[in-house]
Formats: structure tokens, C-alpha cells, sequence
């Protein structure tokens, strides 16, 4: 079988119903094993085997040692140095003593009750004897010892100071038992399917699997535990083809390159370090961030100055990650962006469509691929009027998505097809030529339901406050001769986003330069047919729409839009240069809508404010220090004080310290913008369960 052919199957495969799981039939194991271990599996099984403990919301998993919840008293270095030599000092002085007999022989006593007489005097002979007095010696010596580290605090001196300078090869962790190793796959052996898992064990061990492998069959077996494949056409896949079994529709195993670091054991993407600081939690200080499905379900703002770092530090990240996972089956995603690799190669891609190109190998859907008018009228009265929901002059998006809807019914009623780009303008424009043929074509069919549309469209056409007049402008910006070969009704290249509900696609829209309101049009385009093809059922892997402009895409439709998506297991990237982006009415739903918020270095205290506000504020320890002068009644004293003035130069004060509770916020408008060093942001997260971080000062570069 070809692999064009071969993939086909694999796709048939993937959309088979779900049925009831019949026990499988397991044929005999093939002597296929290798026996040695390939360098390149070798590095896998250790990948594989790496411990991932639970830990804090957001922290990378992959080798991570979880640290306490909060920090443990510090000593100060130069207290710390000195109490430990000062405990040494005082042993040793102390152990002289003992051993000189200034103090006595009453710590003989001990031994003297213990020991018989004879050892102890020497008649047992001298081997016996030096055995008793120093063993007995070192017994004491040992207990002073340990008495003086316990409160000189050496085995902190030991962690802090001699320690990290010892730098040791790390331990090989020895291979867990079969029973818990994942390289010998348990979980298919525990279900009957040994023959499977020795196939994929002897890949693992031959170099042949990968961790997109891994993932994409262990999803795969989820399916089938699920009822949605049988078990048995898992095996015979599994025997078939060994590691490629369930590869992605595309035929690709890996992305051409990675720029991240990524888990897809644990679904995770590394976008930075949390910095130690006093303001980050304890547990979370020196941690690696790590970005899933998990958190981008309740989706993601990120705001920063061009420069900042959001493309190629969060972006592309994010991207290259969700793309992994859709060769894994487990997730769909669609990046909208300007040309350029800034988001990745075209060949990380299923789908590249370069509007405005007329290289473009695809097109993109100006309905979204709905035949349902309403649905269209709605998607499109979105991207064409979203943005003038709240201008009083005819902007209201249920008023234009009316206008739409008693034009595009009748049309399709009559052609079977939704109208072009021109041929909508002119229907919104009232041309005599195109609204008379529409009526005709009515009447010649008995269409009477959808006359009352067009005749109700003729009577509002022209009057005060028409939407269509807005819509008739804003859909001029798509008939331009730029795009005369996109946005094409019937086009075999179209491509439509409602098909990321039924396959896991990896999607790029590049939008045209020097088009600037051509291209809010299409991003509010995008994000409103995303929405809708995402709220379909059925769909079990994850959606994702990544905006690297969100500039003009945020509406009040699109806020509550984005507030559904966290059901529908479906989440979007907002990416900003800067709030004022955004309608000052919008600010309070958009925060609330999305759960993580990200505030980049460089932003300004008006944008940070914002932030500020979202997060909240928190109770702080606040200590008060008051020095008061001291006055002396007695000659002497005064003396002695006028002499330390003399020497230090400050009068002998005394301090008065007050301890406070206070409501402080986590990060002021004025550290936002100034105390963010570059290539750091500020990111509070949230998952899709609710759960929540307090805002982390992180470090992109690491």
C-alpha cells in the first residue's frame, strides 16, 4: 500500500464509531526483538523513564524536585559561618577537657558500668582494652560532635556553601520493574494485548519510537478504552506497522525542527524559568514553566511592546507544541500571523493559507463551511461589524447579522451557494440589477418566505441607521483586486475551519501586509468561525486558536465567545502590543473571560494597572522599625556613649519594631512596567478546573 493510501486507511480508521469493545484476540508474538539497545533508544527509554512528580499548577513536570510550600528560616551567611566555627571551637575545648581530666573522670562512669572489670583495667588483655577505651572515646567524641553541628548548623553550612561545589556525575536511576516501566507499556499488557506491547518495547529499545509515537499510540489506546476503536484493529495496527502505527493523516512522525523544550508525556512546553524572587512563591522558585492544554483551555492574553518577545518566546513555543500534539491526534490548531518564520516553517503545517498570495495553495472559507444562512449571517456580521457593536450609529452585531441573513437566505435559496464577495457587496449596496434578478429568480421558484426577507431588506435599505451601509464598507475592504482569487464560493482549495472539529489539522493563516483593517477583518473572521466549529460535538481532542495580533479581533461577541470555549474543551492565544487595542468597555469582560493573563517587559503603567487590577491584592507582613535616641542619668553611661558617638558617628538609639498585616497588590501598575527586567514577563495562570497561581515573575530566555 502506498503511503497516500496508507494514510487514507489511517484516517478511515480514526473516524470509525464507537462500538461496544469485544474482547481482542491476540495472534502470537513475532521474533522480531532486538537484543542490544540503540544509542538513539537508549536516549528515548531515559526520556521516557524520567521521573515527572505532581506538582504546583504551571511547573514543569519533566525532572522537576518539588521544593516546600514555604520557605524555611534562613540564618544570615556571615551569623551561619560564625556560629559553626564557634560550635567547633567550643567542642574541641570542651572534648580537651574530657580528655586531659580538668573536668573530672565521672564520663568513665558509663563504661565502668557497661564493661567488666577486667577490661576495663587492662587484664583482658591490651587488643580488648585499646578496643573498649576508644571505642568508648570515639562514642563520646561523637555525641559532642553531633551536638556541636546541630547548633552550629553545619549540615546547612554543608548545603549552602561545600556542597554545590561538589559536582558529581548523576546516578543512572536503574530501570524500573516491568510491571511499572512505560517502555514495556503495562497498560496494553494488563488488557491481554502482550503481542502489541512487546512490538513497541523492542521499538522503544531499537531506537524506533519517539515521543510523538509514544504519545500518538497511548492516545490511541485511549480510544480504544473509551469504546471508539476496537482492540483488535489497535493489535493488528500495532503489529503492522510498530512505532508508525495511527500516524497523523499528513504522514509526518516530527516537525522539520524545535525550538522549545517539549514533554509530551506530560503535554507541556517549557516557555521560561521562574525567577527566585521574594515576591514568587516558594515552591515555584527556580522551576521551569510549562504550558498544556490544561491551562490554554481557559486560554491565554498575552500584552507587550513589539520587541517584547511574544512571537518568539511565546508564540512560537505554543505553536510548535500544539502541532506536536496534533501529529500525537490530540489536538487541532490554527495560527494566524504575518509571513515569515517567525511561527514556524510552512512544512510544520498541514495548511498554509496565504491570503493575498497568489502563490497560495489554499483558500479560506468565507462562511466557515455552514450551509445554515443564520450561522453565516452570525459568523460574518461578527468580522465585517463586531467592532461597532457599541456605536450607536448601526453598528449593533444582531441588527447586521438580520441584514445578512435576509440576503444570504433568499441567494442561497435560489443558486444553492452562499454569494461571493462581490456579489454580497452589491446585495448590501441595494444595486437595482442584482437585488431585481434575486426577486425574479424568487418569484419564479414560489419562494414567498424568502420575499418577505428581500422585501423587508428593500423597506430598511437606505433609511437611518442601516447596518448595511457599515456592511457594504467593511466587505469593500475583502473586494479588492489583491484578493480576487480568495474568498471563492465552491473553490475546490477552500479550506474550512470546521474541519478541526473532526481531524487534528495543523492550520496557518498568514495575513496580507499593508492591509491593516483588510486584516482585523479576517483575524475577527477567524476567531468567529473558530468558535463556532469548536462548540460542535463529539470532538475529543483539543482546539486552539492562536492570534500573534489580536489588534481589532476583540469584540463584545468575541469575549463571550471566548468564555464558552472552556466547555467545549477549546481555547485561544490573544496576543496585544497594547491594551488601548481594546475598547475601554471590553477591559473588565476580557480579563474575566480569559483565565491566564501574561504582562510582557516594556508594557506601560496604563496597561499594567490593568493587570494590577485583575490579580487582586494579598495580605503582606509589613514591619515598622523606630529608632529612639537614648538619654543616660549616669555620668559613666553618658561617657561611654559620648566615646561610640565618637567613634561610629550616630547616637545610641534603640529600635521599636511593629509588625503589621496589610493589603498590598501582588505587582503594582509602576513594578509592571519598571521593575520587569527584559526578556522576562509576568504571568498568572489558571487551569480549566479553576485552579490558580499567583502572579510569577518568569524568565523567557531560560
Amino acid at each position: 500500500m502506498s503511503a497516500e493510501g496508507k494514510n487514507e486507511h489511517v484516517h478511515e480508521r480514526w473516524a470509525t464509531p464507537p462500538t461496544a469493545p469485544p474482547a481482542p484476540r491476540i495472534p502470537p508474538p513475532p521474533a522480531y526483538a532486538p537484543t542490544g539497545l540503540h544509542p538513539a533508544g537508549a536516549a528515548f527509554l531515559a526520556w521516557l523513564r524520567a521521573p515527572r512528580p505532581e506538582a504546583a499548577l504551571g511547573i514543569w513536570r519533566f525532572g522537576h524536585h518539588p521544593r516546600p510550600d514555604k520557605e524555611p528560616e534562613t540564618v544570615p551567611g556571615r551569623q551561619l559561618v560564625v556560629g559553626a566555627l564557634l560550635a567547633l571551637v567550643l567542642a574541641w575545648f570542651f572534648w580537651s577537657l574530657l580528655y586531659d581530666g580538668y573536668l573530672g573522670l565521672w564520663w568513665l562512669v558509663p563504661m565502668e558500668l557497661v564493661f567488666p572489670d577486667s577490661w576495663v583495667h587492662g587484664r583482658a588483655g591490651p587488643v580488648t582494652t585499646v578496643l573498649v577505651y576508644y571505642g568508648y572515646f570515639a562514642v563520646v567524641a561523637g555525641a559532642l560532635l553531633v551536638t556541636a553541628g546541630r547548633f552550629g548548623r553545619w549540615p546547612e553550612v554543608w548545603r549552602r556553601y561545600i556542597g554545590p561545589h561538589l559536582k558529581r556525575a548523576p546516578a543512572e536511576l536503574p530501570p524500573p520493574p516491568p510491571g511499572e516501566d512505560p517502555a514495556e507499556w503495562p497498560q496494553l499488557r494488563a488488557a491481554g494485548a502482550g503481542a502489541a506491547a512487546d512490538r513497541l518495547a523492542a521499538d522503544a529499545r531499537g531506537g524506533l519510537l519517539r515521543d510523538v509515537d509514544y504519545a500518538r499510540i497511548s492516545y490511541a489506546w485511549e480510544l480504544v478504552r473509551s469504546g471508539r476503536h476496537r482492540p483488535e484493529a489497535f493489535v493488528k495496527a500495532v503489529l503492522a506497522d510498530g512505532a508508525a502505527a495511527w500516524t497523523h493523516p499528513s504522514g509526518a512522525r516530527d516537525l522539520p525542527a524545535r525550538t522549545a523544550h517539549h514533554d509530551l508525556l506530560a503535554r507541556q512546553v517549557r516557555i521560561g524559568t521562574v525567577v527566585d524572587d521574594p515576591k514568587t512563591p516558594y515552591a515555584y522558585r527556580g522551576a521551569g514553566l510549562g504550558i498544556s492544554p490544561h491551562l490554554l483551555g481557559s486560554s491565554l492574553l498575552a500584552v507587550g511592546p513589539s520587541g517584547a518577545g511574544k512571537s518568539g518566546r511565546v508564540v512560537r513555543p505554543l505553536a510548535e507544541a500544539l502541532c506536536l500534539q496534533a501529529l500525537a491526534g490530540q489536538a487541532a490548531v490554527v495560527v494566524v500571523g504575518g509571513a515569515g518564520d517567525h511561527l514556524g516553517p510552512a512544512a510544520q503545517y498541514d495548511v498554509v493559507v496565504r491570503i493575498g498570495a497568489p502563490d497560495s495553495a489554499h483558500d479560506l472559507d468565507l462562511y466557515g463551511g455552514t450551509t445554515d444562512p443564520d450561522e453565516a449571517a452570525a459568523v460574518l456580521a461578527e468580522a465585517l461589524a463586531g467592532d461597532l457593536a457599541s456605536d450607536p450609529s448601526g453598528g449593533d452585531g444582531r441588527r447586521a447579522a438580520v441584514v445578512l441573513a435576509q440576503l444570504l437566505g433568499p441567494y442561497r435559496a435560489v443558486h444553492g451557494r452562499f454569494p461571493s464577495v462581490p456579489e454580497l457587496r452589491q446585495l448590501l449596496e441595494g444595486a437595482p440589477a442584482a437585488i431585481g434578478e434575486l426577486r425574479r429568480a424568487l418569484e419564479r421558484t414560489g419562494q414567498a418566505a424568502m420575499l418577505r426577507d428581500l422585501d423587508a431588506r428593500g423597506r430598511q435599505s437606505g433609511g437611518a441607521g442601516d447596518p448595511g451601509v457599515v456592511l457594504a464598507d467593511r466587505i469593500a475592504l475583502l473586494d479588492r483586486p489583491v484578493f480576487a482569487d480568495f474568498f471563492a464560493i465552491g473553490a475546490g482549495r477552500a479550506v474550512s475551519l470546521r474541519s478541526i472539529a473532526q481531524h487534528p489539522l495543523r492550520v496557518r493563516i498568514e495575513l496580507p501586509e499593508r492591509h491593516e483593517d483588510a486584516c482585523r477583518v479576517i483575524a475577527r473572521l477567524v476567531l468567529a468561525q473558530f468558535a463556532a466549529a469548536a462548540r460542535e460535538s463529539g470532538r475529543r481532542h483539543f482546539a486552539a486558536l492562536v492570534l500573534d495580533d489580536a489588534t481589532g479581533a476583540v469584540t463584545a461577541e468575541s469575549v463571550r465567545q471566548v468564555q464558552r470555549l472552556r466547555a467545549a474543551n477549546a481555547g485561544v492565544v490573544l496576543c496585544l502590543r497594547s491594551l488601548a487595542d481594546v475598547p475601554d468597555a471590553l477591559h473588565g469582560p476580557l480579563y474575566g473571560a480569559v483565565g491566564c493573563h501574561m504582562a510582557l517587559s516594556g508594557i506601560n503603567t496604563w496597561d499594567g494597572s490593568r493587570f494590577a487590577r485583575a490579580w487582586g491584592t494579598h495580605w503582606v507582613e509589613m514591619r515598622d522599625v523606630a529608632q529612639h535616641t537614648v538619654y543616660a542619668d549616669k555620668p559613666h553611661t553618658r561617657a561611654l556613649h559620648a566615646v561610640r558617638k565618637l567613634v561610629t558617628g550616630k547616637a545610641v538609639t534603640t529600635e521599636a519594631v511593629t509588625v503589621r498585616q496589610v493589603e498590598r497588590e501582588h505587582w503594582s501598575a509602576s513594578e509592571l512596567a519598571h521593575a520587569v527586567p527584559a526578556g522576562h514577563a509576568v504571568i498568572a495562570l489558571s487551569s480549566v478546573t479553576g485552579e490558580r497561581s499567583t502572579p510569577l515573575l518568569v524568565d523567557l530566555r531560560t
